[in-house]
């Protein structure tokens, strides 16, 4: 028996819905109109199902979230959660358990400053920001690698190129964030452990990268992380200090956590 055909009203509201839960990747509705190339109050009106876009601006739609147009029909989770590597049945029990309602008190929400020294040259720092949300079950993180540093390995420093994501999980003694460009091109994997500190919301580890073996650059440093929150005083100040910095530069308690000059074991 057929399916009832749905009025447009229903599928107003059906894709308003699935663009609301596709949204929530993205700091602010302004930052993600410039990225789709849609009018701000344009698009609030798609987010509200008050309007419908033209056939033109739901492929841009769809190409750029990476859907189909069943994004229409369907709610949005149950587009992505068969292509989820994670929820495999092959892997449920060994990477998805750990993947899957990661506590808040453990890893909170909100934006991160992170130090780690130059995989290039040891005597540089980079300081950057991480931005760590919740969808659903799963912990998400995304940022951007300073411009300084894709030009220093000859890389264009447009925001498509520097821009990274990843997820989160659980590890028996700590936190493992894996993060990746676009297409996979390169990934880092970041362990991190809480440490004690007034505001306990710093913590440190290690992160490696996936090149090749080099006598000229190192694959893996010490990092620390600092839990900034979502305050946007406290983020916008950060987000002036990332780049390129000297050791003499950095703050503190970021220096003393990386052990600047001590051998990485």
């Amino acid at each position: 028996m057929p399916k009832p055909s749905r009025s447009p009203a229903e599928l107003r509201n059906m894709f308003g819905a699935n663009l609301r839960v596709l949204s929530r990747n993205y700091p602010s509705i302004s930052d993600l109109s410039r990225r789709l190339g849609i009018n701000r109050t344009q698009l609030n009106r798609y987010l509200s199902g008050e309007s419908f876009p033209r056939p033109d601006v739901l492929d841009r739609i769809c190409s750029f979230f990476d859907v189909d147009a069943r994004i229409l029909l369907e709610p949005v989770e149950a587009l992505t959660r068969n292509r989820m590597v994670l929820n495999s049945p092959f892997l449920a029990d060994f990477l998805g358990k750990a993947a899957l309602d990661l506590p808040e008190a453990l890893f909170p929400t909100g934006f991160y400053r992170f130090s780690r020294s130059s995989f290039l040259d040891s005597a540089l720092i980079i300081v950057g920001l991480v931005y760590v949300f919740r969808d659903g079950e799963m912990t998400f993180a995304r940022g951007y690698e300073p411009r300084e540093a894709m030009r220093q390995q000859g890389l264009p420093d447009t925001p498509r190129a520097r821009e990274f994501r990843g997820f989160v999980i659980r590890q028996e003694e700590g936190i493992g964030l894996n993060l990746s460009r676009h297409d996979a091109m390169t990934s880092s994997f970041n362990f991190l452990s809480r440490v004690p500190s007034y505001e306990n919301n710093y913590w440190v580890g290690y992160v490696t990268r996936t090149i090749r073996e080099s006598v000229n650059v190192s694959r893996v440093t010490r990092v620390v992380y600092e839990h900034l929150g979502r305050d946007t005083g406290t983020v916008l100040a950060a987000a002036r200090g990332t780049g390129f910095r000297t050791a003499d530069d950095l703050l503190p308690y970021h220096k003393r956590l990386l052990q600047i000059g001590t051998p990485f074991r």
